[in-house]
């Protein structure tokens, strides 16, 4: 089973060494790795340099935001199972792909969640755990969705539902997650696990303004999906992350 895995990255000199030798390392080897950079104007793409033996494509163009950077990659991968992450992430060890096959083999799952660890400047600084077991598809209604960086899917589900939507600039892993799971029922795993350890801070949290635009875009989603739902309901999804700073 071949796992495709997806790095996107824009001027990430300071972090992406790290999240490349996380895939590289990984104890299991029937990997497919893909790099797609927006055209980096820092030292990115010496660093993706150095190991590009051990990567399967490289792409360095503009591109029009993260979303559509993430579907350039969907196009080149082979794997039977994808998983993305992102140029200032980590896999939490050397045998997280090892383990997310063998979820995949022998069943008939579609998708597997996993556990995220947040941190601030080093992974041993955890800030919260991203829990996917206490997770439950009706917080989709709540704008609450498993850890994207957790999430591994077959390929084929990007076939057949389709790619990231990029009109949402910052909550297209919401609408595809909930395409996935509550829109088409398609069958998950939720497992305790911690696949990814994630730095802080992503763009959708970088300021008050950009966490209005996502929970926006989540209002979009699941009207244009069929959900009903209000605004204000959105903002109910904070308490429960509060609970994450004390739940692994």
């Amino acid at each position: 089973m071949k796992i495709s895995v997806i790095t996107v990255s824009y001027n990430a000199a300071a972090t992406i060494e790290q999240t490349i030798q996380s895939v590289l390392g990984q104890s299991y080897k029937n990997v497919e790795y893909i790099v797609i950079d927006g055209a980096s104007s820092d030292n990115t793409l010496q660093i993706i340099e150095k190991y590009k033996s051990g990567i399967a494509h490289v792409v360095s163009e503009k591109d029009g935001g993260i979303y559509d950077a993430m579907n350039k990659g969907i196009a080149l991968a082979t794997g039977d199972i994808v998983g993305i992450l992102n140029s200032d992430d980590l896999y939490h060890n050397e045998n997280v792909l090892s383990f997310i096959a063998s979820q995949f083999e022998n069943s008939s799952t579609d998708c597997v969640c996993t556990d995220v660890e947040i941190f601030s400047e080093t992974p041993s600084q955890v800030l919260r755990y991203y829990n996917c077991r206490r997770w439950k598809p009706w917080m989709f209604r709540i704008g609450h969705q498993p850890p994207h960086p957790g999430f591994f899917v077959r390929r084929k589900l990007y076939t057949e539902l389709g790619n990231f939507n990029t009109q949402y600039r910052l909550a297209a892993d919401f609408d595809f997650l909930l395409r996935c799971i509550l829109k088409n029922n398609k069958v998950t795993q939720y497992i305790n696990y911690v696949s990814v350890s994630m730095r802080s801070g992503g763009a959708s949290q970088k300021s008050f303004k950009n966490i209005q635009r996502a929970n926006r875009e989540v209002h979009l989603s699941l009207k244009h999906n069929g959900y009903f739902s209000l605004p204000l309901f959105i903002w109910l999804k904070y308490p429960l992350k509060v609970f994450q700073f004390f739940l692994k």
